[in-house]
């Protein structure tokens, strides 16, 4: 009987220790966008679910031509989502909340945007533009989750962090006046 029960938990178990392992610990991904480009370096360790669905977005080619849509000085800058025409570009799939991973939104993280509800996160994301450690995960509620930063074109991201924005669509504020198109967002090596 022990061995039956042993025999069911490692197979209940091996799907997750599969996913963890597939996931890099430290890939990076690079987004050309129309300002410039910005680098960031993911923690597969720290946030594997999140990053895991991050890579598979960026190798379908799910980010190439959205928009960072939503942009508030001194706050952060959002993206992921949205065409420059700004229809919504959303997968439908939502994923587990991570933010209790030891990774706080502070200047330069990038995390997961996503609905009231903690489970929401799909594809958009921001990049913070100061220490936003209101973000982070309480005792009482979730926290949005950081999985990763910037590690080259912070001064793109403060110029787009400092661009013009207004209403625009179904938005009643805080849209770029010229849409910051993402050309293209790939797996990236400093080699």
């Amino acid at each position: 009987m022990k061995k039956f029960f042993l025999t069911v938990l490692i197979l209940a178990l091996a799907p997750i220790t599969q996913s963890q392992v597939a996931v890099p610990p430290h890939p990076y991904i690079k987004f050309e966008t129309t300002e410039g480009d910005i680098v960031v370096e993911l923690d597969g360790r720290r946030a594997p679910i999140t990053v895991a669905n991050f890579l598979k977005l960026v190798d379908e080619g799910y980010y190439d031509g959205t928009v960072f849509h939503r942009v508030i000085k001194d706050f952060m800058i959002q993206g992921g989502g949205y065409t420059p025409g700004l229809q919504l570009r959303e997968t439908g799939d939502f994923i587990v909340n991570e933010s209790g991973n030891g990774l706080s939104n502070v200047r330069g993280t990038i995390a997961m945007a996503r609905l009231e509800s903690p489970h929401t996160a799909g594809a958009q994301f921001f990049i913070n533009l100061e220490d936003n450690k209101a973000l982070d995960p309480q005792r009482d509620r979730w926290g949005y989750a950081v999985f990763g930063n910037v590690v080259e074109g912070m001064d793109v991201v403060k110029t787009i962090g400092e661009v013009r924005t207004g209403p625009q669509g179904q938005f009643s504020s805080d849209v770029p006046n010229v849409p910051i198109v993402i050309k293209k967002a790939f797996r990236f090596n400093f080699e």
